[in-house]
């Protein structure tokens, strides 16, 4: 497996393939790098370099009972980001994964059609990480301000999220943060869960290549 141990002694386990531009992709709680699997297939073919990592007391990484934070998370990032040597990165973050990217699923509505094959694959993800590290994920990521750092941003951003998105409501979300961004570009989809990365990975992964290449 592809480890790195950070300045505090934590593993980091990750993904890397490809060459040519990278792609680095961050997942959500309580999730691994194996939610990516769909856009780092896709992104692959298309001749990027993708990489995805277990975020610290997720996954394969180490079971962490400290630094379950986001600085500490973008810390991590940053560490593997320079070990990997990676040069003009594009990040993509979903959920959690987006408030570790910016500093450096919805089957609970009624009618909701559950497919049991992506049900029982991310509860294999959450069950892997460990529960201190998992509890200390949810609470930061529920209770942090990312209102200063959305202000500070001036590359391009791309803002994605399902207007049915059972978790984090669309409203107070996406469409604030896209109001905030300097350069920011928002696309919300109907119909379209919180697992959407999954559920809708072909018309994600497409938007998301569209964007890359403007």
């Amino acid at each position: 497996m592809n480890t790195l141990t950070v300045k505090d002694g934590t593993e980091i386990y990750y993904k890397d393939l490809g060459t040519g531009q990278p792609i680095f992709f961050h997942h959500g709680w309580p999730l691994s790098a194996d939610d990516w699997d769909a856009q780092m297939m896709f992104f692959l073919e298309k001749g990027y370099r993708v990489i995805a990592h277990d975020r610290r007391g997720h996954g394969r990484s180490t079971q962490t009972y400290k630094g379950n934070e986001m600085d500490t998370y973008a810390a991590d990032v940053a560490e593997l980001t320079a070990h990997l040597n990676l040069k003009n990165a594009i990040h993509v973050g979903h959920s959690t994964g987006g408030g570790e990217a910016m500093p450096f699923f919805g089957y609970n509505r009624e009618g909701a059609v559950i497919k049991k094959g992506i049900h029982d694959n991310w509860w294999r993800q959450g069950m892997m990480g460990g529960i201190k590290a998992q509890y200390d994920c949810v609470r930061v990521f529920s209770e942090t301000d990312f209102t200063e750092d959305l202000k500070s941003v001036d590359i391009p951003v791309l803002v994605l999220h399902g207007e049915d998105d059972q978790i984090v409501p669309y409203a107070t979300t996406a469409v604030k943060a896209h109001q905030l961004l300097k350069k920011g570009t928002l696309i919300l989809y109907p119909g379209f869960s919180h697992g959407m990365p999954t559920t809708e990975a072909e018309t994600i992964n497409n938007d998301i290549l569209k964007f890359i290449r403007l």
